[in-house]
């Protein structure tokens, strides 16, 4: 098409809508329709220049369809998801503040450091919305390579030990960062890319060799500490990712093929090389009674809890004894809510940790933008898992671990690392109209 002419035209449109992000979308989908009107025009007898100028002309003015567009062509932001944060970021003071004994004369300081934590990252959401995430897709190698470094230093120079794993650091002046959670958020970065990229492994060496060794080096380094959590989390949001991503069926075939393999390999190596430790885990599970002092105890602590609760429970002044539920502010806060507000509270309380998953869910496939895309689905299932797993570890469904869920558990780590993938999300979903489709 004659360039002068159309770009004149698009230079005109795009000068009315303020989102410059949204001006290559725009020149793209007017492109394509003046070439279809050309195409008809040429059709019928016209020059090539007079069917483009016909054509511009059917368009209208361009004025007035660039002030239309800046309409349509709006960021966006999706209000509900944010009072539902809130909502579920509010309710997770309450196993803080009256919860948990062994912390009851250190309130204060907990409920500062929670509210620090949200402080900060709701400064960094604030930021990273406005952050134009397709900005990072070509960073993936970066990303990995952070991941790396900061589990190599947490390995090789010491962190400090919470709940038996090798897997927080002390910086600035002290303060502990669960590295674990920082690194499976620059996993979770770069794999995003990598998917969004799969045509560059584009040899069975580079597919079978590359990819196979960039996913278990994590795992076997996360095995060090160790994490099992942070290790179930980091599997399972790359499954799903790869589940979506644009992976040709005989290299899709052939990664699951290899990685099952690994997989059982790496089964049978933990398992042999535990000591009887996962067996024992297993065993409280499935018999509690059979050890009701030992790897039993908390299972029917938590059984008698949910049994006495009531609709309403027994309030939040409850008296605290030595049978009472620990670790209520992180591990154990569902429990700890069911306990005192009662199962009334705690559908109400699943209902919208359920609409806020799905309302993540959603938001995936709203976007034409398959980075973008990933980015949500795998953001998705790092808030999800762990969600429905700490539940049914709570009502004694699935065996118990260490693993919390988002907003409502205690600790400064965890909330910063999620608000940040939340803003990542909300970014893409801000962009979900200015978006050059490229699924």
């Amino acid at each position: 098409m004659s360039s002068s002419l159309i770009k004149e035209f698009l230079s005109k449109v795009t000068s009315k809508v303020k989102v410059k992000e949204a001006h290559n979308l725009i020149e793209k989908e007017l492109v394509d329709h003046l070439q279809e009107l050309s195409l008809s025009y040429q059709q019928k007898q016209l020059s090539k220049e007079d069917a483009e100028k016909k054509a511009i002309q059917e368009m209208g003015n361009p004025y007035t369809l660039g002030e239309s567009l800046n309409k349509v062509h709006q960021p966006k932001m999706d209000w509900f998801l944010i009072v539902l944060f809130l909502a579920i970021a509010a309710i997770g003071f309450v196993p803080l503040i009256y919860g948990e004994p062994r912390i009851i004369n250190a309130i204060s300081s907990f409920v500062i450091k929670q509210l620090i934590g949200y402080l900060i990252s709701i400064t960094v959401i604030i930021g990273i919305i406005k952050l134009d995430y397709r900005k990072l897709k070509n960073g993936w190698t970066f990303f990995y390579g952070i991941g790396l470094m900061l589990q190599l230093c947490t390995v090789l120079f010491g962190g400090v030990t919470v709940n038996g794993s090798k897997s927080w650091l002390a910086i600035f002046g002290g303060v502990g960062v669960d590295m674990t959670l920082v690194t499976l958020f620059f996993y979770f970065l770069a794999w995003a890319g990598i998917f969004s990229k799969m045509h560059v492994f584009n040899s069975w060496l580079k597919q079978g060799g590359a990819l196979v060794i960039l996913f278990w080096l994590p795992i076997s380094i996360y095995l060090i500490f160790p994490s099992y959590m942070v290790m179930l989390l980091y599997f399972l949001c790359l499954a799903v990712m790869f589940a979506f991503s644009n992976v040709h069926r005989k290299l899709a075939i052939k990664l699951v093929a290899v990685n099952l393999i690994a997989s059982l390999c790496f089964i049978s190596i933990m398992l042999v090389s535990s000591q009887g430790y996962f067996m024992d885990r297993l065993l409280g599970f499935l018999h509690p009674n059979s050890d009701p002092y030992g790897e039993g105890y908390m299972y029917l602590l938590l059984k008698d809890a949910f049994l006495q609760a009531g609709w309403f429970g027994h309030g939040l002044e409850q008296e605290l004894t030595l049978h009472t539920i620990v670790n209520t502010h992180t591990d154990f806060a569902f429990p700890y809510l069911v306990s005192t507000l009662g199962w009334a509270f705690g559908i109400a309380l699943c209902t919208v940790l359920l609409a806020f998953i799905s309302r993540l869910s959603i938001n995936a496939f709203k976007t034409k933008d398959r980075y973008g895309r990933l980015l949500v689905i795998g953001g998705a299932t790092l808030f999800t898992v762990p969600t429905i797993y700490n539940i049914l570890m709570g009502v004694g469904i699935v065996p118990i671990i260490g693993i919390s869920i988002p907003f409502i558990s205690y600790g400064v780590s965890i909330i910063v690392v999620y608000t940040v993938i939340l803003g990542l999300i909300l970014s893409v979903y801000r962009r979900k109209d200015m978006v050059v489709e490229t699924w």
